[in-house]
């Protein structure tokens, strides 16, 4: 008789919860080439990648080394890199980056609608001659600045900070253009949150209709040169406006009128002075959506940029991208986006009914890749009882970890060397006390 083939083995450690985030789906392929296939396949390429930008120092090859016994050289690796088409990662992104947040997680909901926010940021690549011969540098008041840079707009879940989509700019794309393109990708019942780039009429008129198409809202910052028309002001003293939506090349030529909601808000504490904020919304019901409810919710578009501090300083460590070219740079950053989201499914499942956020990002790094790492050396010879109890004591030692509830404070609106109209910051000092919000 034929000796059976072994059963294949159940993946273990990072390898499983790469297998869960894909949720059964494949990773995506190449078409067919000439020559003999290559001698890593994709299925091993993009999670050794991933795992790559998410532990400390090393090269991509010792730490695939780590995942899978057939490896490459340092050089291997980066020849199959160059030659990897962007779709395959744009496409991988549109696999795994969904939506985690449930129901029992009243942080991440608004009576009803799952909390997003829209926002980008730039990433510096490094001085390769690959990138300044491909790339050309922002101007600055003393000159060149010292790097190139990649913009990255993502469409973020704030309550577990949970990236949804992201678009990379490979081509010198600006913000306002990657942010267009990602509002196709808006999921259904959400209520999509902006700072004062998108408040204005140019983009109010494509976030009306792709949330209109998924039964979605907006509420976004008003930009301070926009002057609406008042239609009529309503009982819980906020206005019906009319955006002018103008023609492209001609100004004085407006298309339509665009109605949304204006709440003007003073924000202040107690025994200093406040400032005021508009916003706009496509929640016209005062019943359904107060006033005073919507200027606190708009507050949480900040861990947008807590989320933007995490991947950078506390997931990636470094200044600059390690890639030498700017193809690979964004490859690079669509892997921090893609580990985002692993580590967002794993500080889920660590603060079961706790607030996800209460989880630091580095204890639950730290934590967490040394749980996959005893899960992986210790893959036949723990049992499955075993196994499980070991991922429990990881899970509750994460728990006992929180960090304390964020303190009611701001600091002031200064910079420490002005350019323009800012005041100078001489002594740091931070505003203490609840905020207080009046209607106008």
């Amino acid at each position: 008789m034929t000796p059976q083939a072994p059963p294949p083995q159940e993946p273990s450690g990072f390898l499983r919860t790469w297998t869960q985030l894909l949720g059964g789906r494949r990773v995506p392929s190449v078409g067919r080439r000439r020559g003999r296939p290559p001698r890593v396949p994709l299925a091993e390429l993009l999670p050794a990648l991933i795992f790559h930008v998410m532990q400390g120092p090393g090269t991509l090859a010792e730490h695939a080394a780590r995942l899978f016994e057939d490896t490459l050289v340092d050089s291997a690796w980066a020849d199959r890199r160059a030659r990897l088409p962007w779709e395959i990662f744009a496409e991988l992104m549109r696999r795994m980056l969904r939506p985690r947040a449930t129901r029992r997680q009243t942080a991440a909901f608004w009576r009803g609608w799952r909390v997003v926010a829209l926002d980008g940021t730039q990433f510096s690549l490094t001085n390769t001659p690959q990138v300044t011969s491909a790339t050309t540098k922002a101007r600055t008041r003393r000159g060149r600045a010292a790097f190139a840079k990649l913009t990255t707009a993502v469409l973020l879940e704030v309550g577990l900070r949970n990236p949804l989509a992201a678009g990379i700019g490979r081509d010198g794309e600006s913000e306002w253009a990657l942010a267009h393109r990602l509002l196709a990708q808006l999921p259904k019942q959400t209520l999509l949150l902006g700072d004062r780039l998108y408040g204005v009429a140019a983009f109010v008129v494509h976030a009306r209709a792709a949330c209109a198409r998924v039964g979605s809202h907006f509420l976004f910052r008003a930009g301070r040169a926009t002057k609406p028309r008042l239609i009529k002001r309503l009982p819980d003293g906020t206005r019906l406006i009319g955006l002018a939506r103008r023609a492209p090349h001609n100004p004085n030529r407006i298309l339509e009128w665009l109605e949304v909601r204006e709440i003007r808000v003073r924000v202040a504490r107690r025994g200093h002075r406040g400032h005021e904020v508009r916003l706009w919304t496509s929640l016209l019901d005062p019943q359904t959506a107060p006033a005073v409810d919507l200027a606190q919710v708009y507050t949480q578009r900040w861990e947008h940029e807590l989320y933007f501090r995490e991947i950078k300083r506390q997931l990636r460590k470094t200044d600059v991208l390690q890639s030498h070219t700017v193809e690979t740079g964004a490859q690079e950053i669509a892997a921090i986006v893609l580990a985002s989201a692993v580590l967002a499914a794993e500080r889920q499942r660590a603060a079961g009914s706790l607030p996800a956020l209460r989880i630091s990002l580095p204890k639950l790094l730290d934590v967490v890749t040394a749980l996959w790492q005893w899960v992986d050396l210790g893959d036949g010879i723990l049992t499955g009882p075993q196994f499980d109890r070991l991922l429990k004591r990881g899970y509750a030692r994460l728990r006992q970890c929180l960090t304390p509830p964020r303190r009611p404070r701001t600091h002031p609106r200064a910079v420490r060397q002005p350019t323009q109209a800012w005041p100078r910051l001489m002594h740091t000092h931070a505003v203490q006390g609840a905020w207080q919000y009046r209607i106008l």
